[in-house]
C-alpha cells in the first residue's frame, strides 16, 4: 500500500504538506478531496471535513501537517527540516507558526477579493472532477460560499483591509531581500518554517492568479523561492547556514510577527485560560470568542483559536528548555528584534495535546 495524501491544489495545508513529501523524497499518491472522498475516506476516519489527510502505507491516518511532517522525519531520517542549533531551530518553529497561523490572513483576504470567481471554479474541479464547467461553477459557488464566509471572522473587513494589504506587501518586500541572498530562510535546504510560509504563499497567494500577479510583481524573488519549494528538484539537498546564523535579514520578517501576531496570541492564551476555568469539562471549540489584533495601526477582531496556542507551544517549549549557554545565545539574537518581549514573556496558560484528530487539555 502506498502512502496516499487526500488534498487539493486549492488548499493552504495541502500544499504545505505536498511540498514537504516532495522534498523528503516520499513515495506517496496526492487524491483530490472530491465529495465521495470526504463521505467514504476522511468523514469515517477523521469524523469531520477537513484536508489535508494522510493515510500512511499501514493504514494510519495522520491529519495536521505538522504531525504529517513530524511522521516522515521520525520515520525515515536522514536531512531534517529541523535546524540542529538553537537560533535556527527556534526561528524556523517561529515561522512556522506564524505561516500557518497568520498568513491566512492576507491569504484568505486576497483569494476571496480579488480572485473570486476563478476560485469558484477550481472548487467545482475539485468537488466534482467529471462533470461540466458550467456543473462545476455552480458547485463551486456553492460550496466555495462556506470558505468565502469566514473572511469577517479571520479579521477581514473594511476597515482592516487597507492595512492587511500593507502588511502584506511590506513582509513580501522583506522576504524578497532575503531571497536574494539565500534559496531558503536558514541557508540552503527548506526548514520547517519554510514549510510554514509556504502554505499560504504558494497555494493561495501565488497560485490564485490574481494575487500570484501582484507576487510575481513586487516580490519576483519570492514567487523564485516559492518554485523552489513546489517544484523540488533534488530531494533531500542542501543545507542550514554554518555555525547557528540567522541572517539579518530575516530580522524584519521576526518582528512582524513579533508586533502583530504576539500580542494577539497573549490575549487568545488569556481567553483560553479563562473558558477553560468557565468549561472545564467541555470539549475545546474551534474558537474562544473574537480577540483584538493590530496591523498597520489599525485594530480589528478576529477569532481567538486555540489551535494557534498549540503550535506556539512547540516553540516556547524549545525555548524554555534551553541550557544556560543557547538561550543567552538566542536572547543575544532576539535582542535586535522589537517586541520580542511578547515572546520572551508570554504566559502560556493551560497546555495543550493534538490527539485523535482534536485539541484537549493536557
Amino acid at each position: 500500500m502506498t502512502h496516499k495524501l487526500y488534498g487539493g491544489p486549492l488548499s493552504l495545508y495541502s500544499g504545505k504538506a505536498r511540498a514537504y513529501l516532495d522534498w523528503k523524497g516520499v513515495d506517496y499518491e496526492e487524491i483530490l478531496s472530491s465529495t465521495e472522498v470526504y463521505k467514504d475516506i476522511i468523514l469515517p476516519r477523521v469524523g469531520r471535513p477537513v484536508i489535508p489527510v494522510m493515510v500512511t502505507d499501514d493504514d494510519e491516518t495522520l491529519q495536521d501537517t505538522t504531525l504529517i511532517i513530524d511522521h516522515f522525519e521520525e520515520k525515515l531520517g536522514g536531512q531534517s527540516v529541523y535546524p540542529d542549533t538553537p537560533k535556527q531551530r527556534l526561528v524556523a518553529l517561529l515561522m512556522e507558526v506564524f505561516g500557518d497561523e497568520w498568513l491566512v490572513i492576507p491569504a484568505m483576504h486576497y483569494r476571496w477579493n480579488y480572485n473570486e470567481e476563478w476560485v469558484y471554479g477550481e472548487f467545482g474541479a475539485v468537488a466534482a472532477p467529471e462533470a461540466s464547467k458550467e456543473e462545476q461553477l455552480v458547485i463551486g459557488r456553492e460550496r466555495g460560499q462556506n470558505f468565502k464566509g469566514f473572511c469577517p471572522i479571520l479579521g477581514i473587513n473594511e476597515q482592516t483591509i487597507p492595512a492587511i494589504e500593507a502588511s502584506y506587501e511590506e513582509l513580501l518586500a522583506d522576504l524578497d531581500a532575503h531571497f536574494t541572498a539565500h534559496d531558503f530562510l536558514l541557508g540552503s535546504r527548506p526548514s520547517i518554517g519554510d514549510y510554514g510560509l509556504i502554505g499560504p504563499l504558494y497555494a493561495h497567494l501565488y497560485r490564485d492568479p490574481a494575487s500570484g500577479e501582484i507576487m510575481k510583481r513586487l516580490a519576483p524573488r519570492v514567487a523564485a523561492w516559492v518554485e523552489r519549494m513546489v517544484d523540488v528538484k533534488t530531494p533531500l539537498s542542501g543545507d542550514f547556514l554554518p555555525d547557528d546564523e540567522v541572517p539579518a535579514t530575516l530580522i524584519p520578517v521576526l518582528e512582524r510577527m513579533m508586533l502583530e501576531q504576539m500580542p494577539f496570541l497573549q490575549t487568545t492564551a488569556n481567553m483560553f485560560a479563562a473558558w477553560v476555568d468557565a468549561n472545564p469539562d467541555t470539549d475545546i471549540p474551534r474558537a474562544v470568542g473574537m480577540a483584538e489584533f493590530t496591523v498597520e495601526g489599525v485594530t480589528g477582531q478576529r477569532m481567538a483559536p486555540p489551535f494557534s496556542l498549540w503550535m506556539l507551544a512547540r516553540a516556547l517549549g524549545f525555548y524554555e528548555n534551553l541550557g544556560e549557554k543557547d538561550k543567552q545565545a538566542v536572547d543575544g539574537m532576539l535582542s535586535s528584534t522589537a517586541g520580542v518581549e511578547a515572546f520572551q514573556q508570554f504566559a502560556a496558560g493551560p497546555q495543550l495535546l493534538f490527539e485523535n484528530f482534536r485539541l484537549r487539555l493536557a
